[in-house]
């Protein structure tokens, strides 16, 4: 019996952006379930791939159609019991171009294996080859090892966790750090700027490696999906990650600082999230869903670090750092489900919600929550231990203990590892902020202080949100309800999210709300707005109070000598 699984990807009717694919899987049993992965890691919600699968067909080893049923949404059971291998043929719908998912189109064959490649529970251990049938002229990037359209997977983990792009608009160049080659790929119309883009790239690689002191791999891809529309996304993986930017002119102009913050994020994920992961992950179950509530630490500890490393490494200003870090305090006050719902409950129901704005109020982000909660936790090591150790000390042993050593995390593993690096306890702390919907001001504004730094707030500049207390969005000349504060005027007026605000007393707007806001300050504002295909109007009550806030954080203008110690440590 064949001891291997043979993949073949045929990028060759690249008009009717159908990927052709052919499985070769060795079989022992008389009833064999073939299975599609219901999800990818990085991103915890189900995927149902299975929607883009196209002329599905099972063949025995004699090339003899075999007869199957489908028994759930993404797994065919295929009676097996006189052949000795199965090959499974498909066409698998690639029209949608992000960092995990696949895409074919007239000059690129981009594949996430884990949304498109089938298997058996029973080869899912057995070594994979892979055949790529691309045009000639066409380039491979990958973390795959192998020479020209060949490659090869230790098994379908690995496969599944290794994306490629085939193009012959690739542009790569590499750097080292250490034992480790670092390859970046961008693929799609872009003119990279090497000389400002390796220098940035190896500096924040080489800063997270030496908090580490090791790199899980001694290859790694940083792979770079240029569009000419807007785009931000990253997925992490093993040895590589993929990540979409655009438009196109603005990548080394004003979204230079989104390249490096989310390639340093998914590099900060090598090890938290793909070497260190929940126990509830260690191994991955495809077939369904893998509740965790420890998103906390997976994608909010990997939110702090990313961004923080790259003030560490010199690649960002302070400035360039307090920016990104008061996007996520004005996210984090800005939700009113902070005091509804735990980012600890919030991890969990990313299966339910958590990638869409959901039900207003209901749950909170656990990369805003993870992310201040990381820096008060590692502001609270430092107090403890008079700035011996940081959060990054934290993460280290937990690298070398547990991932090192083949074993995934709980929560007790990852508080218990805070206190013995901290020497105090962090009981309060988890019941209170992981567990518990205290609020954050007291603990941020005193590991703010801790580093000479301080929490200002202000009324919003926009009269929308800071006195009417409801937030708003452009939609042509009129404006779309997001959101409103609990409480305030646009609440107890009666407006609802979703209500399009066409005029303000009497005056029909032309993109100009906040100035006839502005105009009437003071006086009643009767709001005409269409709701359910109808016009409406209402009058919002103004009281002299504001809502919204502008949320920021500053150095001190005079700070101590503990203060300026603390801070240049923490920066190191």
């Amino acid at each position: 019996m064949e001891t291997v699984v043979k993949y073949t990807f045929s990028a060759l009717e690249r008009n009717k952006q159908y990927v052709h694919i052919h499985v070769q899987i060795p079989v022992s049993k008389a009833c064999t379930l073939v299975h599609l992965p219901s999800w990818r890691p990085g991103r915890y919600e189900l995927g149902n791939f299975a929607k883009n699968i196209n002329q599905f067909r099972i063949y025995n080893d004699q090339k003899k159609a075999l007869s199957f049923q489908k028994i759930n949404k993404d797994t065919w059971e295929v009676e097996t019991n006189e052949t000795t291998y199965i090959t499974v043929e498909y066409a698998y719908y690639a029209v949608e171009l992000n960092a995990g998912s696949t895409f074919l189109s007239d000059n690129q064959l981009y594949v996430n294996p884990i949304n498109c490649c089938v298997y058996t529970e029973e080869s899912q251990h057995l070594p994979c080859e892979i055949e790529l049938s691309i045009p000639e002229t066409w380039k491979i990037a990958t973390s795959l090892e192998g020479i020209g359209t060949k490659r090869k997977a230790a098994h379908f983990d690995e496969l599944a966790d290794s994306p490629f792009i085939c193009s012959p608009l690739l542009q790569v160049e590499k750097y080292q750090v250490n034992n480790t080659q670092f390859y970046v790929w961008f693929n799609g119309e872009i003119k990279p700027d090497w000389d400002r883009l390796l220098p940035d790239f190896e500096a924040f690689s080489k800063k997270q490696i030496e908090k580490f002191i090791e790199f899980p791999v001694t290859e790694y891809h940083f792979l770079i999906q240029i569009l000419p529309n807007k785009a931000y996304h990253g997925v992490e993986h093993c040895k590589s990650t993929v990540i979409t930017l655009g438009p196109t002119y603005e990548v080394f102009k004003s979204l230079y600082k989104e390249l490096l913050g989310v390639s340093s994020h998914e590099l900060y994920h090598t090890w938290n999230v793909k070497a260190l992961r929940p126990q509830v992950m260690l191994p991955y179950d495809f077939k369904k869903e893998n509740y965790s509530e420890l998103g906390y630490i997976y994608e909010g500890i990997t939110t702090y670090m990313g961004d923080l490393f790259l003030l560490k490494s010199g690649v960002f200003t302070l400035e360039q750092y307090l920016n990104e870090f008061n996007n996520q305090l004005q996210k984090h006050f800005d939700n009113p489900a902070r005091f509804n719902y735990s980012v600890a409950q919030s991890s969990f129901d990313t299966w339910l919600d958590g990638y869409v704005p959901g039900a207003p109020g209901r749950k909170v982000s656990i990369y805003t929550e993870g992310c201040l909660l990381a820096f008060v936790t590692d502001v609270k090591i430092r107090q403890a231990t008079q700035n011996k150790y940081g959060l990054d000390e934290v993460m280290k042993r937990l690298y070398f203990d547990f991932a090192l050593r083949g074993k995934g995390i709980t929560e007790k593993d990852y508080q218990s590892t805070l206190e013995n690096v901290a020497g105090i306890s962090f009981e309060s702390f988890f019941n209170d902020f992981v567990h518990g919907t205290q609020p954050y001001e007291s603990i941020l504004t005193e590991s703010l202080n801790y580093l000479g730094l301080e929490l200002f707030h202000k009324p919003s500049s926009l009269y929308s949100e800071g006195r009417l207390g409801m937030k708003l969005l452009p939609l042509g000349k009129s404006f779309y309800l997001t959101a409103m504060y609990p409480g305030g005027p646009a609440e107890l007026g009666g407006m609802r999210i979703g209500d399009e605000i066409i005029a303000v007393n009497g005056f029909v707007l032309t993109n100009d709300i906040e100035s006839w806001f502005s105009y009437f300050d003071g006086d009643i504002k009767e709001i005409t707005f269409i709701r359910e295909g109808k016009i409406n109007q209402l009058q919002l009550p103004e009281v002299q109070r504001f809502f919204y806030l502008t949320y920021s954080v500053q150095q001190l203008s005079s700070i101590n000598s503990d203060q300026s110690s603390s801070f240049r440590i923490w920066i190191d």
